[in-house]
């Protein structure tokens, strides 16, 4: 029990801003990573999310529940037998209850022209609208941070422990963990040392004690809210012709490697649920009353809003530079083939106009593809070890391949290679 008189007072002192997220294109994954043949149902233009339930029910009210069930068990088509059900217009038909089966917001373009198979669908809020969560731009934050406290260890007088070569000689130590759970391998070596080796001092005294790492994490003091829903949104350019913010879109996600002599080799397809022109908001807060309690205060770099968001856009500026050498070191591949062995053009020329300009314009990557040196310290590490990870997390060892070996490309509907997903602008409104 804490007594009552070291309990934290209301926060009297809170700095907020209001800030634009836009975005070339964005996926942030749901609880359910895939979904099966039978949890959408896909035309030539466009991709249905069906409310199961609703569907259920109204199948059974027709008298053909059981023949929806025959066929998920034989993975056979479910348009025909949606249309044979409830007519032509069945992407907009009700149940009995007028409840919609395929809910307006739950649908996407379709942006290919490939079987769709294993849908990742986009997360949704409690109202099935698409959203970006806080704690998914919180979390490319407190990995930015981490970067810039690593990468200027002097300037922040980092321990021993926290220091980037022993923590170089730990993740050596620990390479069965990182192949076991790569994603939380780091945790103690790196989010532990770096922001919880603090005091929380209120009015003289430790007013938390040392019991709980999260307590003494000097992230509390930073909130993200969740974004406003990604409604779609059509405006017209000065030309009289439609643009679209927050377009819903099935895409072809092409993971593409380095292969012999620098040429890039396909290795798979992903089908992805994506917002393409993304634009909409969300609130970021300082808790500076309780800042002002953590000690030592030259280990957090960060006093202000501003502060925290030039620090991600050092890490945005890294990974692009990092990106703009990877795509001007890997060759077009006109005469790859798929999966299929259908013919396709590797041309990479969209990509390596996206990273033409030196300097970043966007100021972090979240959300899927964002890759290794998006959501962890990769890049501060020496490249042997890099490649030591990536092989480490990776079922296929790859030695000759830099680390990592792999990026996600984003193809249009003829298959044209054309976005990279992920960055993201913050402009204050």
């Amino acid at each position: 029990m804490i007594a009552s008189n070291l309990i934290l007072s209301k926060p009297e002192v809170y700095e907020s801003k209001q800030i634009q997220l836009t975005s070339p294109i964005l996926h942030i994954g749901s609880a359910v990573s895939k979904l099966s043949r039978f949890e959408y149902v896909a035309t030539s233009k466009r991709v249905y999310l069906p409310n199961p339930e609703v569907l259920a029910k109204a199948f059974q009210q027709q008298g053909r529940l059981n023949e929806y069930i025959r066929r998920i068990e034989n993975q056979e088509d479910l348009n025909t037998l949606l249309q044979a059900t409830f007519g032509d217009d069945w992407e907009n038909a009700c149940d009995s209850n007028k409840e919609a089966i395929f809910p307006k917001h739950t649908s996407s373009l379709r942006w290919t022209q490939q079987k769709i198979t294993d849908l990742r669908p986009m997360i949704r809020n409690g109202f099935g609208q698409l959203y970006i969560p806080g704690s998914s731009i919180k979390g490319a934050i407190r990995t930015a941070i981490a970067y810039h406290l690593l990468k200027h260890a002097d300037k922040y007088e980092l321990s021993r422990t926290q220091q980037l070569s022993e923590i170089e000689k730990k993740l050596h130590e620990t390479m069965a963990q990182i192949r076991q759970r790569p994603k939380f391998a780091d945790d103690k070596l790196l989010m532990d040392a770096l922001f919880s080796e603090f005091n929380l001092i209120y009015q003289g005294k430790d007013a938390l004690g040392k019991t709980s790492l999260q307590n003494l994490d000097f992230m509390r003091v930073i909130q993200v809210t969740d974004s406003e829903p990604l409604i779609e949104i059509r405006v017209t350019n000065k030309q009289g012709r439609p643009h679209f913010y927050n377009l819903p879109v099935t895409t072809e996600v092409i993971i593409i490697s380095h292969w012999e002599g620098g040429k890039a080799k396909y290795k798979a397809p992903i089908y992805t649920e994506m917002v393409r022109s993304v634009k909409t908001k969300f609130t970021i807060s300082l808790n500076k009353t309780m800042l002002s309690c953590f000690t030592p205060k030259n280990k957090i770099p960060f006093e202000t809003i501003d502060d925290i968001l030039s620090i991600c856009q050092e890490f945005a500026q890294d990974q692009w530079d990092e990106e703009h050498f990877y795509w001007k070191g890997i060759k077009n591949n006109p005469n790859a083939k798929d999966t299929n062995q259908q013919p396709i053009s590797l041309d990479f020329d969209n990509i390596r106009d996206f990273y033409q300009p030196e300097v970043c314009s966007y100021n972090l990557r979240i959300g899927w593809a964002s890759g290794m040196n998006g959501t962890t310290v990769n890049l501060l590490f020496h490249p042997e070890l890099r490649k030591e990870i990536r092989d480490n997390c990776s079922p296929r060892k790859a030695p000759d391949f830099e680390a990592p070996k792999s990026r996600r490309v984003v193809a249009l509907s003829s298959r044209e290679i054309k976005f990279i997903p992920g960055w993201v602008k913050f402009q204050e409104v």
